[in-house]
């Protein structure tokens, strides 16, 4: 499978991520055959939360023995630095590794002081300086936010909401972005479900080469439609573009 750079981080991901928000309404046996398959046919790229309540072992209890051949990025809910530590901890023990590539802030309301050495931020400077996470992320709901994020020079990746159906103003966060050398991770890519042809917003974020899209995945069908589109991507051509701004109309 083809892999990015994701920005300053200078990790090769794979070109589809996979987002492991839906495998915690799965068993773990049934989890663990989907993770596998999508190791196995070349994503490397995986992401979860500590919000996610057992999607992180699940990980773990699939991926544990190639951790090294994967990156892995998860989220702290945290407020403050204590809980941070708190949540990174258990993320470790889950996940089965000592190391996080990359930790990212999960949606905070407002962004952190960067210079306050009680801040969480602190704390996740001292979570890198002490290796049990490599690059620091945040991710947002707020166009605002994500722009601040990316234009700090505090943030190594930023995950925001998008698809074919994104407004022009939440595209140019990619622009931004890339002008910063900050990678981008496109949560919601299918929109909730408003999208039911993949193959637009597929061909669409396959166009911007600074960003990864996180795949929600829960069955085995899911995860083979994605696969398949991999080995022969479809095209952003005039007919793609049709139906993308009938989708942008109706929906």
């Amino acid at each position: 499978m083809d892999k990015i750079r994701l920005g300053g981080t200078e990790l090769m991901v794979s070109r589809s991520g996979f987002g492991a928000l839906p495998i915690q309404r799965i068993s773990f046996e049934e989890a663990g055959k989907i993770l596998r398959k999508s190791y196995d046919s070349g994503i490397n790229f995986f992401d979860t939360a500590r919000m996610y309540t057992d999607s992180e072992e699940k990980i773990g209890y699939a991926l544990g023995d190639i951790r090294k051949n994967i990156i892995i990025a998860t989220k702290t809910h945290a407020k403050d630095k204590k809980t941070l530590f708190e949540h990174l901890e258990t993320s470790l023990r889950n996940l089965k590794t000592d190391y996080i590539d990359i930790y990212q802030l999960h949606n905070p309301e407002t962004l952190p002081d960067t210079e306050d050495p009680d801040s969480i931020y602190s704390g996740l400077k001292e979570a890198r300086t002490k290796g049990l996470i490599r690059f620091i992320g945040i991710t947002n709901h707020s166009l605002d936010n994500a722009i601040k994020a990316a234009e700090s020079g505090c943030y190594n990746t930023v995950q925001f909401p998008l698809s074919s159906l994104s407004a022009e103003r939440d595209i140019k966060l990619i622009d931004i972005c890339k002008k910063n050398d900050v990678g981008v991770i496109a949560m919601k890519a299918l929109s909730g479900g408003l999208i039911t042809n993949v193959s637009t917003t597929f061909s669409f974020l396959r166009q911007f080469d600074n960003l990864v899209p996180i795949w929600g995945i829960q069955r085995m069908k899911e995860l083979e439609e994605f696969l398949s589109l991999e080995k022969r991507p479809p095209a952003l051509d005039e007919k793609m573009w049709e139906v993308i701004h009938k989708d942008r109309l109706e929906l």
